[in-house]
């Protein structure tokens, strides 16, 4: 296959949403202009699953803009734009393999496709890529054949990859995109939040004000959440299963409780962990009437849906991503966008002013691989502190904002023992 989308006659309306998404992401544009006259990637095929958005056809552009062959499939399936995926098509001659609402068979045919074209770097989010390359067979080994490292852009994806690690089966090096603090501390922050509590207005269109709203996991993504929940006028209930985040939790003005309390009283449940069955039979056993149940980590394990079913005596679709569940009592569950990330599949996903230093760090990271893959081991690598710095320095002067520097004496000072108090 060339390319495997929904309609090339999207292709328009996707362009001109590419076009708006990139004057939010001046970094990007500065590292494909860059990238445009240095070649960096020249002859590099790289394969990537990632959220076919209009920000990651900006990033799809800069990596052809270094020279790279670049290949795109879809890293969840309701994730896809099906406009961008035509415009890429037809306007940026890349090939994509993303459909929205394709089943789980022809998700990973689309994965299969990419992989098929040998790339020699893979762009994961959630390992998706990795994972089918490390599921022993005859075709994964001659996908993978000229692989010389792959990036990594999600927490849930870290987690897999550090899996593999660990036990000693990772084939090649893997930079953690994800770990980057230019990434987790604004995307995972500040994009999540933003974006998931508009994929759950859009889904529901509910009055966040004056809810119970439960988040699951007070990582990154779950201080966005509780942050723009409350900012809404939420009543936010944090759960935590790590001591030192409920603390946080507590210390930034939630209340922090186990799920199996809150869930009699909770009127929206988030999950945000990168973990299985978080709400469980035993959390809707007690849920109210009208409960409504999402998620915005990556893979919809989240919530134990299964369960849900066995629970219910009926359910059917009440309104676009809304799913009904009514269970034996006469209650009602409300489950949106079949549990998956509620942010793309129900919005649009993280603004691209976001993803902008996100995508920065896919992209130099690509360029790192290229330049030092010989040296490295098959580790799980954290971006290096210099592209990070450089990506922040760039994002400010982009906004115009300019920041202090150091004297010869505070240097001097910082660098010495003898002087002290």
């Amino acid at each position: 296959m060339k390319y495997d989308i929904k309609d090339k006659g999207l292709a328009k309306k996707g362009k001109l949403r590419i076009e708006w998404a990139s004057k939010d992401m001046p970094v990007l544009k500065l590292i494909a202009q860059r990238f445009n006259k240095e070649k960096p990637l020249k002859g590099i095929k790289i394969g990537c699953c990632l959220h076919v958005t209009t920000e990651t056809a900006n990033l799809a552009y800069a990596l052809k803009a270094g020279g790279a062959e670049t290949f795109i499939c879809a890293s969840n399936p309701l994730s896809t734009q099906d406009d961008v995926a035509a415009s890429l098509v037809k306007d940026y001659n890349i090939p994509v393999f993303a459909i929205k609402g394709e089943d789980t068979k022809k998700y990973y045919n689309h994965i299969n496709a990419v992989l098929d074209a040998r790339p020699n770097i893979t762009m994961d989010d959630g390992a998706d890529l990795v994972s089918t390359l490390h599921t022993p067979s005859t075709r994964s080994k001659a996908q993978g054949a000229n692989i010389i490292g792959g990036t990594e852009e999600t927490t849930t994806g870290v987690i897999r990859l550090r899996s593999l690690e660990k036990q000693g089966k990772l084939k090649y090096p893997i930079i953690a995109v994800n770990d980057a603090m230019t990434k987790h501390f604004f995307d995972n922050r500040y994009g999540t939040g933003q974006s998931t509590l508009d994929g759950i207005i859009r889904a529901t269109n509910k009055l966040i004000a004056g809810t119970n709203f439960v988040v699951c996991g007070y990582g990154w993504c779950g201080r966005g959440v509780a942050m723009r929940a409350k900012g809404m006028g939420a009543n936010v209930i944090v759960t935590e299963i790590n001591p030192l985040k409920a603390i946080e939790a507590v210390c930034d003005g939630f209340q922090v409780m186990p799920l199996s309390r809150c869930a009699a009283v909770g009127d929206i449940f988030v999950t945000v962990t990168g973990d299985i069955n978080v709400i469980r039979a035993e959390h809707f056993r007690k849920m109210k009437d009208g409960a409504i149940v999402c998620n915005s980590g990556h893979f919809n394990v989240e919530i134990d849906i299964p369960a849900l079913k066995k629970l219910s005596k009926s359910r059917r679709f009440i309104r676009d991503s809304v799913e009904e569940y009514v269970l034996r009592s006469g209650r009602r569950i409300f489950l949106l966008a079949d549990g998956r990330l509620i942010n793309l599949a129900s919005a649009e996903g993280h603004p691209a002013s976001v993803m902008d230093m996100s995508f920065a760090n896919q992209a130099l990271s690509a360029e790192y691989l290229v330049k030092h893959h010989k040296k490295l081991k098959n580790k799980v690598y954290t971006v290096p502190i210099d592209i990070d710095e450089k990506i922040a320095a760039l994002k400010l002067k982009a906004l115009g904002i300019t920041i202090d520097t150091l004297t010869t004496e505070q240097r001097k000072y910082l660098s010495s023992w003898e002087m002290g108090t």
